[in-house]
């Protein structure tokens, strides 16, 4: 009896230990339990997405070698299909983003979908969103790195309709709407999104990324604030269970050059780290016409900006409290 005791005792203070150090140590234990129970399943799900683009030589692009823990800034082309049956496919979101995993920060320039530049490999100007259309990842990804005069190292493309799958499966996320939102064009697919929820579903999330009524820019934001909710929710520690779930809903839609092991080393790395922030920065364009076609005339100086914010937080030498922000100017990131 006196031995059985001292078992039950010698439990229940491991128990006491494990449940005290639980919150300082809560981040470490659970990269410890994603290795232990959930890495390979994770890892073999992350490898149908990967897809490598070709190269200009027509040769598959080398991916860099994934290291265990990422030091320097790099650069990812976030496209965002929204894609029907009945439609063409087209890149509604385009996110330049700039991560930096040892300050986790996150820089997001958002180029909105009707943005009127030259779109390369067509041979002509057309909207930035065509270039996906008329010649998927890698059009996009020349397309926008002359935009920006700026490389871009991976891309990642999500489906929105997947997406709705997976939020659905977190729970749902939170999104700040104040007033419904109420699609009712004549030409458009009508749904409403009621104000003041605490949490919205799936496809009341889709539908708020998809309203399409009031300018280009605000669907921009919107498209922000959601991959944000998103992006929050999943970071969630008692959401690491569900990511095998997530992979399987996201299957074909989701698809990235970033190897399986260079993204679940990140992941650990950005979960074990402070709590990520993000920094959102949109290129305002004027509304033109040409042929009856409206699109988005990039300003300049919006333009000039955003190559600015990026060159100071792709520069790995830049200090944390020396990172721009979007009101800044050169002149105070240098201070």
């Amino acid at each position: 009896m006196k031995k059985r005791t001292k078992i039950y005792i010698s439990i229940a203070v491991i128990v006491l230990l494990v449940a005290g150090s639980s919150y300082v140590f809560r981040k470490q234990l659970a990269v410890m339990a994603f290795d232990m129970f959930l890495s390979k399943r994770v890892e073999s799900s992350l490898q149908k997405a990967y897809q490598p683009l070709e190269s200009k030589d027509n040769g598959p692009t080398k991916p860099a070698e994934p290291v265990v823990y990422q030091n320097k800034p790099f650069s990812v082309l976030l496209l965002g299909s929204d894609q029907r049956k009945d439609e063409p496919a087209r890149s509604d979101t385009l996110i330049y983003a700039v991560v930096r995993p040892k300050d986790s920060k996150v820089l997001l320039i958002s180029i909105p979908r009707d943005t009127y530049t030259e779109i390369i490999g067509k041979g002509k100007k057309d909207k930035i969103t065509h270039a996906y259309a008329f010649g998927g990842q890698q059009m996009s990804k020349d397309t926008v790195e002359a935009f920006l005069n700026h490389d871009v190292d991976y891309y990642a493309t999500i489906n929105f309709q997947g997406l709705k799958d997976a939020v659905n499966a977190l729970g749902g996320v939170e999104l700040p709407i104040q007033k419904d939102i109420v699609n009712k064009g004549r030409d458009h697919e009508k749904f409403t999104v009621k104000a003041n929820k605490p949490i919205y579903d799936g496809e009341e999330a889709l539908n708020y990324v998809r309203y399409r009524e009031d300018s280009d820019f605000n669907r921009t934001k919107r498209q922000q604030v959601f991959l944000d909710a998103v992006a929050n929710r999943m970071l969630h520690l008692n959401q690491i269970s569900k990511i095998p779930e997530l992979l399987d809903i996201m299957g074909d839609n989701f698809q990235t050059d970033m190897q399986p092991k260079f993204i679940i080393d990140l992941a650990k790395q950005i979960l074990t780290g402070s709590e990520a922030q993000i920094t959102s920065y949109t290129i305002m364009g004027e509304g033109m016409k040409i042929d009856g076609i409206y699109y988005d005339k990039p300003i300049r100086k919006d333009v000039e900006k955003a190559k600015a914010l990026i060159d100071n937080w792709e520069n790995p030498d830049t200090p944390t409290d020396q990172l721009m922000l979007p009101n800044d100017t050169e002149e105070d990131a240098a201070k």
